[in-house]
């Protein structure tokens, strides 16, 4: 899920920017530390939106440069357990399948893929035996997160599932309300 997030930090302006208006170069500086972020509570950041609030700023003895309180909005995608995501298909492996969701790839598990026995092509596809689905690159497609892994802060995992009704290609959730 996207947030709308409200954080407080401190940040170091170095002497190169103090040719530019403070809080343009405050911006920049959070910016540069916050783009691509990713913690457990905030999330994966994708965009810095506005400066809210500057607090006076301080010189640090040794330093040379003012660090200033500020408070800034920005977006975060947060993978929640059980929440139904839509995405593409990346790339298709023998075990399964890599989707983007937002700014994140997740991995959904060849079992988890479809409702059927499901064998891999080496054109990068996924079939149903018996429903003759077939997943390829570039699908769109709808799956629910089923697990979501921060341990290693730098490559989130994300694991997902398209077997329950509703979740798979897009057009698969048609073809079931056809039946």
């Amino acid at each position: 899920m996207f947030y709308k997030t409200v954080i407080k930090d401190h940040i170091r302006v170095p002497p190169n920017l103090f040719d530019k208006e403070v809080e343009e170069a405050i911006l920049k500086k959070i910016k540069e530390k916050y783009s691509g972020y990713i913690d457990k509570d905030v999330g994966i950041v994708v965009e810095v939106l506005k400066l809210n609030d500057v607090g006076r700023g301080v010189i640090i003895p040794g330093d040379g440069a003012p660090h200033y309180e500020v408070e800034f909005e920005l977006i975060a995608f947060k993978p929640e357990l059980q929440e139904i995501v839509y995405g593409r298909i990346k790339d298709i492996a023998d075990f399964g399948a890599f989707i983007t969701i937002g700014p994140i790839e997740g991995m959904i598990h060849i079992s988890q893929t479809i409702d059927d026995f499901v064998s891999f092509a080496k054109d990068k596809t996924l079939s149903g035996k018996e429903t003759k689905r077939v997943l390829k690159v570039g699908d769109l497609c709808r799956a629910r997160i089923i697990a979501a892994s921060f341990k290693d802060a730098t490559n989130p995992k994300i694991g997902l599932t398209m077997r329950q009704p509703g979740l798979g290609r897009l057009d698969w959730a048609d073809e079931d309300k056809k039946k």
